[in-house]
């Protein structure tokens, strides 16, 4: 636990488009105002202004998607994020406004609380030579796109050809991602804190390409064999990168964990439970 709460200094975010967020932005800005440093707050997704001003510990109000915006902006920095969820799901953010006020010094202070998530770096290459980079919290999803024929995908494991995938195209994960399109798409569920990585066809052509979960020092390469001509690399489903005939994705753990503040209010599969009603019998 911090020793001295009142030193704490905290930014709060909160996503813009969001109707609801500018309301519960003043409510939490008035209370934190009273129990810590508050550094800043405002209305917007870079955490770099949070990094500026000296934070130790960043609010972001919105939801999942709000959060993962912020996770991306903040770089190499190890700020941990407490999530506040004013969407639907809430995986990532997943304290309410109350719950948060009711557990403030123990979610800005106890470090207990703070889980260090795995990232993934991904590079795409073109032409032996770096094209685009970018972070992934949750997922790099390289998928067909338009005019929707199937791709075929080269996929590396560790240099090591490990299989040729035809159809939609294919999931690379973390743990964290999982419960993401990793899950829609029949992947496994796994918990955040295992070293790992997954990797999920996407409607493959075939009857023998499964979900694979590898180890979290991996390194994967996918090869765009045949492609259309808007398929794409997506991060998170918050940045994007078009893909042509012969680039290349490496897929890496990333040296940067993103650090999250969990409520202690739930264990870690109450939001599947809950949310999804996983392992609940029909009604």
């Amino acid at each position: 636990m911090c020793d001295s709460i009142s030193d704490r200094r905290v930014f709060i975010l909160g996503n813009p488009e969001k109707g609801s967020v500018a309301l519960a932005l003043s409510e939490l800005e008035n209370f934190a105002s009273r129990r810590c440093r508050l550094v800043g707050a405002g209305l917007g997704l870079d955490a770099q202004v949070a990094v500026k001003a000296g934070a130790e510990v960043i609010i972001v109000l919105g939801g999942d998607g709000t959060l993962l915006g912020v996770a991306h902006s903040l770089g190499a920095e190890h700020i941990p994020l407490i999530g506040v969820n004013l969407g639907r799901l809430g995986f990532l953010a997943n304290f309410s406004v109350e719950e948060l006020k009711s557990h403030f010094d123990r979610a800005i202070g106890d470090a207990e609380l703070i889980e260090e998530r795995l990232q993934l770096d991904v590079n795409v290459f073109r032409e032996g030579h770096l094209h685009f980079t970018s972070r992934a919290v949750n997922d790099c999803v390289i998928q067909a796109g338009p005019p929707f024929r199937s791709i075929e995908l080269s996929v590396f494991l560790d240099g090591q050809r490990l299989t040729n995938i035809r159809g939609d195209g294919v999931i690379v994960c973390t743990p964290t991602g999982s419960t993401a399109h990793n899950l829609s798409a029949g992947g496994p569920i796994v918990q955040a804190g295992v070293h790992a990585i997954l990797l999920t066809p996407l409607c493959p052509h075939s009857l023998t390409h499964k979900p694979l979960v590898v180890e979290y020092n991996s390194r994967i390469e996918i090869v765009a064999s045949k492609i259309n001509p808007e398929s794409m690399a997506i991060i998170d489903g918050q940045v994007s990168c078009s893909l042509e005939p012969d680039d290349r994705t490496v897929i890496t753990r990333s040296a940067v964990l993103l650090r999250l503040v969990r409520n202690p209010l739930y264990p870690p599969w109450n939001k599947l439970v809950t949310k999804f009603r996983w392992g609940q019998s029909p009604e």
